[in-house]
């Protein structure tokens, strides 16, 4: 098997340092590791299955040297610059950013869902949100089945979602500090309001999901409508998911059809208080979902309350997938 250079961009941050955590638990071949990021960390010391390396400080020439495939996790600006400067020295881009996911030209992918997306990239890959790589985990194969018509997404998302300083707003929140990162404080509340507000109401978050959703599932015009709110939970992000299909279905044959889904784990049983929840899934790559029950109000509709954790699958885990894959289609 062809062995890979790596590098991680981004390291020292939340996502970058799960990257490192997720590559050392995988067997991902690599020869070389490389790790970047901004001046301010460049210099500080990160250890990789036992070895020492020194971060080195991301700029125009970092990707002179032989790297095969770089993970980015430094924002949208720093992708914007340096994700076309990594792709035309040959790299391939697995970037964790806004920047690149409704392009066009970059694929986005969920390898559970459409791993074929990834030999059709020109240098870049997208990684999706977190809370719409869990939701479409659960809701590919029952598309696949029953052809999904309507979605609509209320979701609970973790402060981890926003980073450190998010993280630390709830945990100073808790201790009575006022909120750093968040309009309001964090601990003891719930804020409808993910990212910036447009136009039309919808924050930005919700309109991620809905655009994203569509794209990966390949329908343009797949009607969907989202609320996301930010809950005082560290780690783990939950969503209630409404689906309405075009064919009718049997409830125990759609939770079969979800039991044997690639990368889901279903904890349905309600008469023992059993579903999921952030507490149990926070350290864990798969996506679970309960609380599966007929939507009694359409002809054909289901609810299911879907869980992961969204630094893991909703950010690192998904893009250490993504390089196996590009790995395994190069060793075909």
């Amino acid at each position: 098997m062809k062995k890979v250079n790596i590098a991680i961009v981004g390291a020292t941050g939340m996502v970058g340092r799960t990257f490192i955590k997720v590559l050392e638990e995988r067997n991902l071949p690599i020869e070389n590791i490389y790790f970047f990021a901004s001046s301010r960390s460049a210099g500080s010391k990160i250890s990789f299955k036992g070895q020492e390396y020194t971060v080195e400080e991301l700029n125009e020439n970092s990707f002179d040297r032989k790297i095969d495939i770089a993970l980015f996790s430094a924002g949208a600006s720093a992708s914007e610059k340096f994700a076309p400067i990594a792709a035309s020295k040959g790299c391939v881009v697995v970037d964790n950013s806004s920047a690149w996911r409704m392009d066009p030209k970059v694929p986005l992918v969920v390898p559970e869902v459409n791993p074929q997306e990834v030999r059709k990239h020109n240098g870049i890959i997208a990684n999706p949100n977190c809370s719409t790589i869990q939701a479409v985990v659960a809701i590919k194969p029952l598309h696949d089945k029953y052809t999904v018509k309507r979605i609509v997404y209320s979701t609970y998302q973790a402060v981890s979602g926003a980073g450190m300083k998010g993280y630390k707003d709830l945990e100073e929140g808790l201790k009575g500090a006022p909120p750093q990162k968040f309009p309001h404080p964090i601990a003891g509340n719930c804020l409808p309001h993910i990212d910036s507000f447009l136009p039309n109401g919808y924050t930005k978050e919700e309109v991620k999901m809905i655009n994203e959703t569509r794209k990966i599932l390949g329908v343009p015009d797949l009607r969907i409508t989202a609320t996301t709110v930010r809950v005082p939970v560290f780690n783990g992000h939950s969503e209630s998911i409404n689906l309405e299909f075009e064919k009718q279905f049997d409830l125990d044959e759609l939770k079969e059809t979800l039991k044997n889904a690639p990368g889901v784990v279903v904890q349905d049983d309600p008469e023992n208080n059993v579903y999921p929840m952030p507490i149990n899934v926070s350290g864990r790559d798969e996506t679970f979902v309960g609380r599966i029950r007929r939507d009694e109000s359409v002809e054909s509709g289901v609810n299911l309350w879907v869980v992961a954790d969204n630094i893991r699958k909703g950010a690192a885990t998904n893009a250490v997938q993504i390089a196996e894959e590009l790995v395994k289609w190069w060793n075909e």
